[in-house]
């Protein structure tokens, strides 16, 4: 196939553009390059593949580049992206203009296209808002739900809450109306917290890497909240394996929205993640506590039975063993975070 990852030298978008092109199909990879140490993933792909061609273009602007290149391609990965919270809050423009207008770019440029790629779009648990509704109890020192055992599933009220989520609820919107109105095909993933290699975590985006990065180069450390939050996380070749089954099983996926995540069965808080890291480098860590963050949930835990159900997907990787990989990749590539 040829394969379109925009946003492709980003965490997410490389590990896939690295896969499928391993897999023997060309890939075209689409990035402005603006998140820092992006280049560093782009050199990694053009290292270790030979059928990866890069294109430095923003989705926000270059449309006539985004028309041109969808009558080559069969799939587009839809990963380009403002991704953080906070950058939202300090910059709600930037956010609605990356998520949403780039988006709706993309759409149309697929639209309009005489070869209509199957499009997959990377969303976010946090389409579902605060959901302060649902009950949460404290059980051994982290927070979960009183009545959703296998967690939260997409029939679940959307309630965006903060400028990223409304940018990001705002775009599967429309990546889902798009296949009702004009027959393309479409699959949504709401992802939960996705981690691994080449993920360069930063404080306000990717808890998991940034902790991870923190610990070895003893940088500080603070946890908004206290700690006690709990998220479900998945390690990137999981994900990466759901996006290659949803499109193998494209006849049942397309118009669909997924939950995607690590599930009830890797769920994690900060402060376990913490003690998890503590024994992979054999070190105390230091940390400190602030507030909380606008939107921030005490819990979140997908549903992913749906996902299992239409095209038989799950998590292979457990947490601690995912954390003690993305550990040690971190230690093995030091000189990527210098």
């Amino acid at each position: 196939m040829n394969v379109l990852v925009t946003g492709g030298a980003g965490f997410i978008g490389s590990n896939l553009a690295d896969k499928f092109a391993k897999n023997g199909n060309n890939v075209i990879v689409l990035d402005n390059l603006s998140r820092v140490n992006v280049e560093k993933n782009l050199a990694w792909l053009n290292a270790n593949n030979k059928n990866i061609d890069f294109i430095k273009a923003d989705i926000r602007y270059d449309q006539n580049v985004l028309d041109k290149v969808m009558e080559r391609v069969d799939v587009v990965f839809h990963f380009a992206a403002q991704v953080a919270v906070t950058t939202s809050v300090v910059d709600p423009r930037e956010d609605f203009e990356l998520n949403a207008l780039g988006t709706f770019n993309v759409l149309e440029a697929v639209r309009k296209s005489k070869k209509k790629p199957i499009v997959f779009y990377s969303s976010t648990n946090k389409v579902y808002g605060g959901m302060e509704d649902i009950k949460t109890v404290e059980r051994n020192g982290r927070y979960e739900y009183a009545d959703y055992p296998l967690g939260i599933a997409e029939d679940r009220l959307l309630d965006f809450h903060s400028p990223y989520g409304c940018s990001k609820g705002c775009a599967e919107q429309y990546v889902r109306d798009y296949s009702r109105i004009y027959g393309l095909k479409t699959v949504v993933f709401r992802q939960s917290c996705i981690f691994g290699y080449r993920q360069f975590g930063v404080e306000d985006q990717g808890w998991v890497a940034w902790f991870t990065i923190a610990t070895l180069f003893d940088k500080p450390l603070t946890i908004y909240g206290d700690g006690k939050q709990v998220r479900d996380v998945l390690f990137i070749d999981d994900l990466v394996s759901a996006y290659e089954l949803a499109l193998k099983n494209i006849d049942k996926t397309s118009g669909q929205i997924y939950n995607v995540g690590g599930g009830s069965s890797n769920a994690m808080s900060l402060l376990e993640l913490i003690k998890n890291l503590e024994k992979a480098y054999s070190k105390k860590i230091k940390y400190s506590f602030s507030d909380w963050r606008p939107g921030d949930q005490p819990v979140f835990v997908c549903d992913i039975s749906k996902a299992k159900r239409d095209f038989g997907w799950e998590p292979k990787v457990r947490v601690i063993d995912g954390v003690e990989r993305l550990a040690k990749w971190v230690k093995d590539n030091k000189d990527l975070f210098s």
